[in-house]
């Protein structure tokens, strides 16, 4: 994208029309400016990120009004621009007098409430920052126009409700620049202020949250090692002549760059290798090199051989058990990175700029958009429950039966139901989870929170623990009363982490829900299963689960179930809490 001109855009973006088979994304765009060449690049840039987007503009100046009608999106993007409005005011807008600046500042109050209250519901709202940046500055004094535009910002900031993230355009014209980011001569002819420039670094400020909503983050990040985490080969200079030193010239960078990964293994991102190299060769530098600031236990996984580096990250996918489309792979071989390109187009390639001090920033940039940093406890435990999991795995060739070995784990539950201390994760697990998901409903912590007030919906979350060590909050069951019966419920979202999946959970997790439910007074419960191409494992699951298929239409099934009938699974070597133990 950075480099596309908005020929090739248009050019690419149509080829990529009908491509992608999901529900549509639905996107709306409010503006009291013209931005109609924005609806094609965000339009591809939702494709290349396997997102199939359906985008609608407002109308012109027409943002109260549009909110409204916009109040069943996905997601609206607003573009409430100062130019717009200080070219509303009929006299110098410097001269005007106390009595009518108050006014208009509490319109512009009053609309901005009207909005927010209007696009309440929806799952995300994008809201542009004010900026004053275009003007011409009093330097020494703040003009009336600067001071709108900070008093607009603080009450942005005050009353945004938990659906709407602020955008600080002020970033992007410090970025880029306000002569590459407006262009006066077509907002004068047209009212058209930004450029393709401005469009694109946008995007990137937004991107974050169209891929957290639509569960396209990424889980993983994958580093080879030689010129990519260090200067220099390890196999051909040694271990004294690699270089990582936070005080040599070119060391630096890459200095830099373990300290991000690092981070990012604290917010719970999966950190991995994937190097063609000697296996004690690579870890003794990350045992005893002094400048190493990326150690083992920081590492989920290691896959250092002489494989093809496909087929490696193609085991790690698997073994991790996320999809292939959930890596991130860094690397500095040309070849290394357009292998990855042709044969797992899914992955995300990170190439090591031949410029080594842009080294950091790139990595910033897409760790910026890409992963979700809005970390929790769950998250800060990650590392070591992904080697929980390796150890069960390894565990289980002890035992003659998976019976036996499921019973030697000490398996415990805790289930808690509309508690809003989990709420972000909650959050968090409906936006990430695919696998192991039967309707892949992506919420926001909006949503979920309004899901916990409803007394019609029921919010159930599951915590896992077994000898090995405590998996935290890793299932979840979204269930809301049936409007036309109120004896009926529907299980609205049924998910679990990856890490828990082969261990009978999601048995005991169900039948303790409708066991729940029945004595809540409901009688029957429907259910459905939507395909996607992440959640075949689990197309049968409510069937093996006791439910009963009344339709199969292409593979979306609705289940239904007498409660008074439901027969629960012997699962005695699994304890269940009804609250945190």
């Amino acid at each position: 994208m950075e480099n596309l001109k908005y020929t090739e855009i248009l050019q690419l973006n149509k080829a990529l029309v009908g491509t992608i088979e999901t529900k549509p994304y639905e996107i709306g765009i409010l503006s009291n400016v013209t931005i109609n060449t924005f609806k094609e690049i965000i339009e591809y840039s939702c494709r290349v990120n396997q997102i199939e987007p359906n985008v609608e503009l407002g109308n012109f100046d027409n943002i109260l009004q549009d909110s409204y009608t916009f109040n069943q999106k996905d997601l609206v993007i607003i573009f409430y621009d100062m130019l717009n409005i200080v070219d509303n005011i009929s006299g110098f807008f410097e001269d005007m007098d106390d009595v009518l600046y108050a006014d208009l500042k509490q319109k512009l109050f009053t609309e901005i409430d009207i909005i927010f209250k209007n696009l309440k519901a929806i799952p995300a709202v994008v809201f542009n920052s004010f900026s004053s940046a275009y003007f011409v500055s009093g330097y020494s004094t703040e003009t009336k126009k600067e001071l709108l535009v900070s008093e607009l910002n603080s009450y942005l900031e005050e009353i945004k409700p938990t659906n709407v993230t602020i955008v600080n355009l002020n970033k992007i014209y410090n970025q880029i620049s306000v002569k590459q980011a407006i262009d006066y001569r077509f907002y004068n002819s047209s009212k058209a202020p930004y450029t393709f420039t401005f469009f694109k670094n946008y995007l990137s400020a937004i991107n974050n949250v169209i891929l957290k909503n639509t569960g396209k983050l990424k889980k993983a990040i994958i580093f080879d090692c030689d010129n990519t985490l260090w200067k220099g080969i390890i196999g051909e200079d040694g271990m004294e002549n690699i270089d990582m030193s936070a005080s040599s010239k070119s060391g630096k960078f890459y200095h830099a760059v373990q300290q991000m990964t690092v981070f990012l293994s604290k917010k719970g991102i999966i950190v991995g290798l994937c190097s063609k190299n000697n296996e004690q060769d690579v870890l003794d530098v990350l045992r005893t090199h002094n400048d190493m600031v990326l150690k083992e236990d920081h590492i989920v996984i290691k896959k250092i051989n002489w494989i093809d580096k496909a087929s490696n990250l193609r085991a790690i996918a698997a073994e991790l058990n996320i999809g292939i489309d959930s890596l991130v792979f860094v690397d500095d071989s040309d070849f290394e990175i357009n292998l990855i390109k042709e044969q797992l187009p899914e992955v995300l390639t990170i190439q090591v700029p031949a410029t080594i001090a842009d080294y950091p920033d790139i990595i910033l940039k897409n760790i910026y958009t890409y992963f979700n940093l809005d970390s929790n406890s769950d998250d800060a435990k990650k590392t070591e429950m992904y080697k929980q999991q390796f150890e069960r795995e390894e565990s289980k060739n002890a035992f003659g039966s998976i019976d036996e070995y499921l019973a030697s784990l000490n398996i415990e539950l805790a289930i808690v139901r509309n508690d809003n201390a989990h709420m972000p994760r909650i959050t968090q697990l409906t936006q990430k989870t695919n696998q192991f998901n039967l309707t892949t409903y992506r919420y926001t912590e909006s949503q979920i929170e309004y899901f916990i007030a409803d007394d019609k919906h029921q919010v159930y979350a599951m915590f896992v623990k077994d000898k090995f060590g405590d998996n935290g909050l890793t299932g979840i069951c979204i269930t809301k009363e049936d409007t036309t019966n109120s004896k009926n419920i529907i299980i609205d979202s049924l998910l679990m982490s990856c890490r828990i999946i082969g261990r009978n959970i999601e048995y005991a997790f169900i039948g303790y829900i409708i066991k729940n439910l029945q004595d809540k007074g409901y009688e029957t419960i429907t259910a459905e299963y939507i395909p996607t191409k992440k959640n075949a494992q689990v197309a049968d699951f409510y069937e093996r689960a006791g439910l009963n298929l009344t339709e199969n239409e292409n593979g979306n099934k609705h289940y239904s179930l007498n409660i008074a009938t439901f027969e629960h699974k012997n699962l005695d070597y699994i304890k269940i809490y009804n609250e945190l133990v």
